[in-house]
């Protein structure tokens, strides 16, 4: 018998992403002063940071977390064993009271609560819908869960009914992001609302890049499309982006999360967050709830950036969310518009497949509350010098 050996596959598969311009590289970032850092050695003004409301650096957010670190570095146990405590109980129930749903459920990542949901929730003979272009935790939960996937057209409500039309009995489950985090859009929570009413399936969204941003105290893309908790009976709330933090949160239904506590794996077999860094997510959200200035600032910059584009003749794909990107279209140039970039002091992620469809490689451009009018006027005029010299 000859085997194939892992580690020549893995080298053949790294010369090819290689050969496409495809391979990815962790970056160092030695210091962070809002939104200024030091990256492998290099000064920069950060423009890829989901930070939108510049909350992770934000002095009651650190003093939370310093006052709270006497209660341990970890959990020390999964929540159903001994990691339960009273900062992780307190925010829950302010979670549930700031998006007006009945019950939360705190989890360790986004990642980890989609496959929580889609694993507890559906199984053999059930159907997950999904717009197609989901975060990747949403699609691998759906293959992952035993039940039947099918996808549709990117906000395209009528082929999510379509979809849902193909298979009767049991259970269903209509999935979307509420803003699309390589894209920036969002997704027509309204109309796939009445689509979820009309074939008898839950509605669930991912709203991580629109919890703090979007709607009244910033309760995200559901309140944002002006829908009562009954109608997205299962929400995803992360803390890693305007919450500035780390760790997330389903929340909704109170049977469905009950259930959700009980049975996911996901929530049952990992050990809790720790306890001063749910103090520090308690005090952003404090924070979030009342920050309309920063969504004013926020808001504000990203007005200019558009703005500006145009002036400029920067083509900015359609968004009015914090995630304004620039399409490219090839992959090196892409990497080589980022570099030029970093070269005049702005640091934007290149963003290449399979993360986005073939042939839209973009940059994806984010904005903060924390971005001075000086640093937006200086990205714009670097990306007009960046274009100019890599698109000529």
């Amino acid at each position: 018998m000859s085997r194939e050996s892992l580690q020549a596959r893995a080298i053949a598969a790294r010369a090819q992403r290689e050969a496409a311009h495809r391979r990815r590289h962790a970056r160092t970032v030695a210091r962070r002063e809002g939104v200024r850092c030091s990256v492998d050695g290099r000064e920069v003004v950060n423009f890829c940071s989901n930070d939108y409301l510049g909350l992770s650096q934000h002095p009651q957010v650190i003093a939370a977390l310093r006052d709270a670190a006497g209660e341990g570095a970890g959990a020390t146990a999964s929540h159903l064993v001994c990691g339960h405590g009273e900062q992780h109980a307190a925010l829950e129930r302010e979670l549930a009271d700031w998006l007006q749903a009945p019950r939360a459920l705190l989890f360790g990542s986004g990642y980890m609560a989609n496959l929580a949901v889609l694993q507890a929730l559906l199984g053999d003979g059930d159907l997950c819908v999904q717009d197609k272009l989901n975060h990747a935790s949403l699609i691998d939960a759906a293959r992952l869960g035993g039940c039947v996937f099918k996808r549709y057209p990117h906000a395209d409500a009528e082929g999510a009914a379509r979809q849902l039309a193909t298979q009767a009995g049991g259970a269903a489950l209509l999935s979307s992001d509420g803003v699309f985090s390589m894209d920036g859009d969002v997704a027509p929570l309204g109309e796939l609302a009445r689509v979820a009413r009309a074939q008898q399936a839950a509605l669930y969204i991912d709203d991580a890049h629109g919890v703090g941003v979007l709607g009244e105290a910033g309760r995200g893309s559901v309140d944002h499309a002006g829908l009562a908790s009954d109608a997205v009976p299962l929400r995803l709330v992360t803390f890693g982006k305007a919450l500035g933090g780390a760790g997330a949160a389903v929340i909704g239904d109170a049977d469905l999360i009950g259930h959700l506590a009980e049975t996911a794996r996901p929530y049952i077999y990992t050990t809790a967050l720790p306890p001063a860094q749910v103090a520090a997510t308690r005090e952003a959200v404090r924070i979030a709830r009342t920050g309309d200035g920063l969504r004013e600032r926020l808001n504000a910059n990203i007005e200019r950036l558009k703005a500006g584009a145009q002036a400029r003749g920067l083509a900015l794909m359609p968004s009015d969310t914090p995630i304004q990107p620039l399409l490219v279209g090839s992959d090196a140039q892409a990497l080589a518009m980022a570099a030029a970039l970093e070269d005049q002091g702005c640091w934007v992620a290149p963003i290449r497949p399979p993360t986005v469809p073939e042939g839209s490689a973009r940059l994806r451009i984010t904005l903060s509350a924390a971005h001075e009018t000086a640093q937006v006027e200086g990205l714009l005029d670097a990306l007009a010098r960046a274009r100019d010299r890599v698109m000529a």
